[in-house]
């Protein structure tokens, strides 16, 4: 374990709406229908552009889950000239690809029909499953249902979409809590092989919150759950931690393979207040371990071609790029 190396991948984190159907009570992404809760296309455009010009492999999009549920953002995403967040999302993904980057989206629940449709334009999809305990904390959040959650890993896994996934820590779950979803992913993934990669993600606390005064864990329980993990799931899922998070310095020795997305452009929009390490940062983290820039899709999807057809050109050649060869 100590031999492998630790990897990233170098990204650009596109918010595409902050409107959001669920109320967690730890998050500030969230806002309301009002002016600048959706990224222009121009914007999104600009960014990937300045993006590909610093080497970045992975457009991150994001937007808050079911946004047509809120009051009045229908209207707003057809002033914008597209029926549906989804279309949006699609068209951005297009622009990505003709940009040089690949797509990954994480855009809370959807249906297999709606990622049997992204995966075209993804060469990978996440869900933080965050725990499956039922906890206060997910309150008035109904696709934070832990059963919901699962179903649509489990989707994923169907339609054979390289996926990523997490815990959060200390919203409210106990550490048999987190054995327990730690044992849901295992067990998903044994039926399917497309998990390749679980975030262990601590929560951060937000001024204004619900949770504002809730405590933070700790390097050492986040240490224990990483150890936890690693017990757990299968060696070829990548355990990772957000560098920009923790003490990464503390917690690689656990047995953390991964330390994420990293952008040399953008903020971390969920988490604003704690930038990102540049890379010669991340070397320092590492320590004796290599450091090594990866793809959003890893290499065993590649081999396997669990990708569209569309997206080979672009894997092949970022590939060749990253790691020195080109497809499977």
């Amino acid at each position: 374990m100590q031999d492998r190396a630790i990897t990233f991948s170098k990204n650009v984190f596109l918010p595409l709406t902050t409107v959001c159907r669920n109320r967690c009570g730890y998050c500030c992404f969230r806002t309301p229908v009002q002016a600048g809760c959706l990224m222009a296309p121009a914007e999104v455009e600009r960014t990937l552009a300045n993006g590909a010009a610093l080497g970045c492999t992975e457009a991150l999009f994001t937007f808050g889950e079911r946004p047509e549920e809120e009051p009045g953002f229908s209207a707003l995403i057809r002033a914008a000239g597209y029926p549906t967040i989804l279309d949006y999302c699609e068209a951005m993904c297009q622009k990505s690809i003709g940009y040089g980057i690949l797509p990954h989206t994480n855009a809370g629940i959807l249906s297999f029909e709606e990622m049997e449709r992204l995966r075209t334009v993804n060469a990978s999809m996440g869900l933080m499953l965050e725990t499956t305990a039922r906890v206060p904390a997910h309150r008035g959040s109904k696709g934070k249902e832990p059963e919901v959650r699962l179903a649509m890993i489990e989707d994923a896994g169907k339609l054979k979409i390289p996926f990523t996934t997490g815990l959060l820590l200390g919203i409210g779950e106990t550490m048999a809590d987190r054995e327990d979803s730690l044992l849901a992913i295992r067990d998903i993934h044994r039926r399917y092989g497309h998990i390749q990669e679980i975030i262990i993600q601590n929560f951060c606390p937000k001024p204004g919150t619900p949770m504002a005064a809730f405590p933070v864990p700790g390097t050492e329980e986040i240490c224990v759950t990483i150890r936890m993990a690693r017990d757990i799931l299968p060696a070829g899922i990548a355990i990772q931690i957000p560098p920009n998070l923790v003490d990464a310095s503390s917690l690689i020795g656990c047995g953390v393979d991964d330390l994420g997305g990293v952008s040399p452009l953008t903020i971390d929009y969920v988490n604003p207040e704690h930038p990102w390490p540049a890379v010669e940062e991340l070397r320092k983290l590492a320590g004796a371990r290599a450091l090594r820039e990866r793809l959003c899709i890893y290499p065993q999807y590649i081999e396997k071609r669990w990708y569209d057809p569309g997206l080979e050109p672009l894997i092949n050649r970022l590939a060749q790029t990253v790691y020195g060869r080109s497809g499977p």
